[in-house]
């Protein structure tokens, strides 16, 4: 219980020191409130614009869930293909851990060219940076499964798909829990680059439209809506996590 309290109250607490600290300095040192709203300020914003938020919050929710689950239904096969063949593990995982540092921001344009200003350009962009962090997280898992454990499944004789089933998709899972927390929240931050880019809707666009029109309490507003969004998506992944627990090594004492 007392464990609890403190993962809740610690963190309430953080935010309003920052909250305190932030309006202090802004009202201590007279910021214009076209460049920096007391908290005060984005919290009427975030009330008088609430119904905005939220129909612009669920198009990039959307794109963000679509986008990630795209990222998995891919990612995940391709990683059990890498994983257990040694030749398509020479030829790709070089490859990916290469594109995986190229900036995500630099290839935007060029999807935009490929597939225009819709939504199918906004998943794409989701996918291209949620889908490294799942492939290479499971890809190490699966390879990190202990070999003595797969032998002894083979000598038992298991079905390929059993030793995959019960040997190394339990002993990968953690890897691919990981891969997924990184990659949803990547997921969202793809999404508002997709309407940096081009869009007529979502936060991202609302946030550039704000911005643009000097409506910083708004576009701050529309920061703390995506902040949400981002927490909630998290939420809904360690909610999983939880749900697979039998499934789990058990955690250190501790964490």
């Amino acid at each position: 219980m007392n464990d609890t309290f403190s993962r809740i109250a610690y963190p309430l607490l953080g935010v309003v020191i920052i909250l305190a600290l932030w309006s202090a300095a802004c009202h201590i040192f007279k910021v214009s409130p076209a460049v920096l709203p007391p908290p005060e300020d984005v919290a009427v914003a975030f009330v008088k614009w609430f119904p905005l938020l939220v129909k612009e919050g669920w198009v990039t929710l959307q794109e963000t869930v679509l986008g990630f689950l795209l990222a998995l239904v891919i990612g995940i096969p391709l990683a059990v293909a890498i994983a257990n063949s040694r030749a398509l593990n020479l030829m790709f995982y070089p490859l990916l851990v290469g594109l995986q540092s190229v900036p995500k921001v630099a290839l935007a344009p060029i999807v935009l060219v490929w597939l225009g200003t819709g939504l199918e350009s906004k998943l794409a962009i989701v996918w291209l940076v949620a889908f490294f962090p799942i492939i290479i997280d499971t890809a190490a898992g699966l390879r990190a499964t202990p070999r003595e454990l797969i032998e002894l499944a083979r000598s038992l004789k298991a079905s390929p798909w059993q030793v995959f089933y019960k040997v190394q998709f339990p002993a990968a899972l953690p890897f691919v829990l990981t891969g997924a927390k990184v990659a949803i929240t990547l997921a969202v931050i793809g999404a508002v680059i997709g309407e940096f880019m081009g869009a007529s809707s979502g936060l991202g666009y609302l946030l550039l439209s704000a911005t643009s029109q000097l409506n910083t309490p708004l576009a701050f507003a529309a920061l703390f809506a995506l902040s949400f969004l981002g927490l909630g998506v998290y939420a809904v992944i360690e909610i999983i996590e939880m749900m697979l627990g039998r499934w789990l090594p058990p955690k250190p004492a501790g964490h």
